[in-house]
């Protein structure tokens, strides 16, 4: 009988009386796994081997469990501390068991919240006690951890789950494929298999020659499993980036750029964001260090700009009586929104002359030291807008957000009054989630207050807006969770099949 040369190998390799794996087979024959499981299952077809099947888990240590083997897991690290502070027979300062654990950053929540989970003690208003009867060399995740690093398997599914969801392991199910000689097969092994030469492709030598008549051709199996290939293609995103420009472009404004890093002259103190202001500390903004200011602000706005902070504006202006700094406003930092660009382009230090009447818009990053959540991340698209004309009113911003989101299938708009130091009146926007049914906030707008249009020396109505790129996004696809298309934790499989359709 002839037989493919890797058919052959497996066939001989393979045995009557215990399953071999895949895995083996291509160690011993010297196949890739794939060709050999190819020719197994063509030697399935032709009864003599028989292939099964087989589920199995593979559990791994990652470089945060592999640590923990090494140097004991957090919350043992404290107990230990904890007993020779003395806490096994009277409370001790929290901060002194840390201190001498050596715990620090991210391990010292991980500790206390696992320290009294597995019964190590207590933790009272500052106070640590410790268990005298508790058993860290009995912990079972630390023995499970211990066993992985040391290339043995975990039985107790309860305590690789535990491991798993505080990220100390990789659990992979996979299946596994193993081959066993059928009598068929043992009886064709005994009366001699012969590896005939086989011919993948017709080339134009083979058909030049003649010779593509005297050789045999390997089968081509249509019905085979073939690779997925997931071809590159524009991040949904940047898809819907795309759209809300040609949107406004129709809508007859011009887009705006400037630079991501700015002073915060441009980013707060043109739109009279006070110096004091809680979100203008360093917890809430991406200052530089290098350059840490910038060179040089235009006197003359400077000047403007510090008068409108400190007096006000006009006869019934005020201002903030508060603490006005150059120094602090030449300040660089990553731009907390993009209504510095307005600010700049307003100014004319855009090298734009802006005259009424006039629409500018920009879809550019902003950046701010956010908690992370399903809607929030450390930097964002936002949808930036201003029109300049005489007698503008908060009916013709709403009427110009109901237009834009139209555009997108988007009707059910609904408006909240708020309060921005640099609009009034100013109003926030929500838009109803199509899976959740929630009204989610979808951006921030009003008209320029006074006293931030007179110092840019600006003689007519500015109203404007900010709106999230992402959370539009939400509403036109229904995806639930700002990190699906942002960052490292995005959906693979969602950013592979949405598509911004219009």
């Amino acid at each position: 009988m002839k037989l493919p040369a890797q058919q052959v190998a497996v066939l001989e390799a393979a045995s009557a009386d215990d399953p071999r794996r895949i895995e083996a087979l291509a160690a011993e024959t010297d196949y890739p796994p794939e060709t050999v499981a190819g020719a197994a299952f063509e030697l399935e077809d032709a009864g003599l081997v028989a292939v099964s099947e087989a589920s199995t888990t593979d559990v791994s240590l990652t470089d945060e469990g592999r640590e923990y083997a090494d140097a004991a897991l957090p919350e043992v690290r404290l107990y230990r501390a904890a007993l020779e502070a003395g806490a096994d027979e009277s409370p001790v300062q929290m901060g002194r068991a840390i201190g001498a654990s050596g715990l620090e950053g991210p391990q010292v929540d991980i500790a206390l919240s696992n320290y009294a989970r597995k019964g190590y003690g207590s933790i009272d208003s500052g106070e640590l006690s410790a268990d005298p009867d508790a058993d860290p060399d009995t912990d079972p995740e630390a023995d499970a951890l211990a066993t992985l690093a040391d290339g043995g398997s975990v039985d107790d599914a309860a305590v690789v789950d535990q491991l798993a969801s505080r990220d100390l392991v990789d659990v992979r199910e996979r299946t596994v494929r193993s081959v066993t000689l059928t009598e068929a097969g043992v009886t064709e092994l005994m009366a001699g298999v012969e590896a005939a030469e086989e011919v993948g492709e017709l080339t134009p030598e083979l058909l030049a020659s003649g010779e593509w008549e005297d050789v045999e051709f390997a089968d081509y199996n249509v019905e085979a499993d073939a690779a997925d290939y997931t071809p590159g293609k524009t991040h949904v995103l940047r898809q819907a980036a795309e759209r809300v420009k040609d949107v406004l472009v129709g809508m007859g404004f011009q887009e705006m750029d400037g630079p991501h890093v700015d002073a915060d002259f441009y980013i707060n103190d043109c739109l009279f964001m006070p110096q004091d202001h809680p979100a203008r500390n360093h917890w809430d903004r991406f200052a530089l260090s290098n350059p840490e200011r910038i060179d040089s602000l235009p006197a003359d706005l400077v000047e403007r700009v510090e008068r409108a902070h400190r007096e006000g504006v006009g006869d019934d202006g005020d201002g903030y009586h508060s603490p006005w700094d150059e120094d602090f406003a030449r300040a660089l930092a990553l731009r907390g929104h993009t209504t510095s660009l307005s600010a700049r382009y307003l100014a004319g230090v855009a090298d734009e002359d802006v005259e009424p009447p006039a629409r500018y818009f920009s879809v550019e990053k902003a950046y701010r030291n956010d908690t992370l959540d399903s809607t929030h991340l450390l930097e964002f698209f936002q949808i930036e807008g201003l029109v300049v004309a005489d007698d503008l009113s908060v009916r013709d911003l709403m009427g110009t957000f109901r237009e834009f989101y139209s555009q997108f299938g988007i009707h059910d708009l609904q408006f909240k009054p708020t309060y921005n130091p640099y609009t009034e009146p100013s109003f926030e926007l929500f838009g109803r989630h199509p899976e959740t049914d929630e009204l989610i906030e979808i951006g921030n707008s009003g008209i320029f207050r006074p006293e931030m249009l007179e110092p840019l020396d600006v003689d007519a109505d500015v109203m404007a807006w900010g709106l999230a790129l992402e959370r539009l996004l939400m509403l036109m696809t229904g995806f639930e969770d700002i990190r699906d298309v942002h960052g490292t934790l995005c959906d693979v499989a969602f950013l592979r099949d949405a598509e911004v359709v219009y």
